[in-house]
């Protein structure tokens, strides 16, 4: 019974399942919209499908994302290797002005000089996502007891073996935080990416702020807002239990 019980209270499912239901059902909804909305003539986005949106903003966000994880892990670990400890204040200072520098700006530079589309998006997207993986694999490395260090080398191994069987395995729970925040800012921020000509849910908040419609803005903010909780929740169950 208690089982059971935790199971029905599990908020990822009900989560999940709210994301689907709105991305297929959010047509449903129009007779809603207009009748909390009567000024507008058009309560509802119907420029492109809601399942199509989630699926593009999704696979802009894993892209991106897959690339400012794995730049940032390679920074992060290459940092804390004796070849690279002199690079660590560069590479710390490259990262932080690639979240100071605002997405937008990053896209507006950009798009002009490769095109409009998803490549400037993606661009803008990795670079504003690498600071929280650079910064939790330097601080997941740095958190490692030096005892265990010392016990690996005790034992014989070899560099890499030290850094796969005993540094990262100890570092993961600190380094994986850093990847849940990048993934779940990029989701948020990937809705800018429509300015610029990408098919993301931002399409119809960009189109609504442009067009005074808050209809449009709900529906799209709505979206993206469930993604992240989505996203959020799955990153949680990937944690290690303390």
């Amino acid at each position: 019974m208690t089982r059971t019980r935790l199971r029905w209270a599990d908020p990822l499912p009900w989560a999940v399942l709210a994301l689907i239901g709105l991305a297929w059902g959010m047509p449903l909804l129009k007779p809603l919209f207009a009748a909390a909305f009567p000024a507008l003539d058009r309560p509802m986005y119907e420029q492109d499908s809601f399942v199509a949106l989630v699926a593009a903003h999704i696979g802009l966000v894993a892209v991106s994302s897959a690339v400012s994880v794995l730049l940032g892990w390679a920074a992060g670990v290459f940092a804390t290797r004796p070849v690279g400890q002199a690079f660590r204040p560069l590479i710390e200072t490259v990262v932080a002005m690639g979240q100071t520098v605002p997405p937008v700006a990053v896209l507006a530079v950009a798009a002009p000089l490769i095109g409009f589309g998803e490549r400037p998006a993606l661009i803008a997207l990795a670079l504003y996502g690498l600071l929280p993986v650079v910064q939790q694999t330097l601080a997941g490395l740095a958190s490692v007891p030096p005892s265990a260090l010392e016990a690996a080398t005790g034992l014989g191994m070899s560099p890499a073996q030290r850094f796969w069987r005993v540094e990262w395995p100890l570092a993961w729970p600190v380094v994986l935080s850093g990847v849940r925040t990048s993934v779940v800012i990029n989701i948020g921020t990937a809705a800018i990416a429509s300015t610029v000509g990408a098919r993301t849910l931002g399409s119809p908040i960009i189109v609504g702020l442009s067009g005074f419609n808050t209809a449009y803005v709900l529906q799209g903010a709505v979206l993206v807002g469930l993604l992240a909780v989505v996203v959020d929740l799955g990153f949680e169950r990937l944690m290690p239990k303390r």
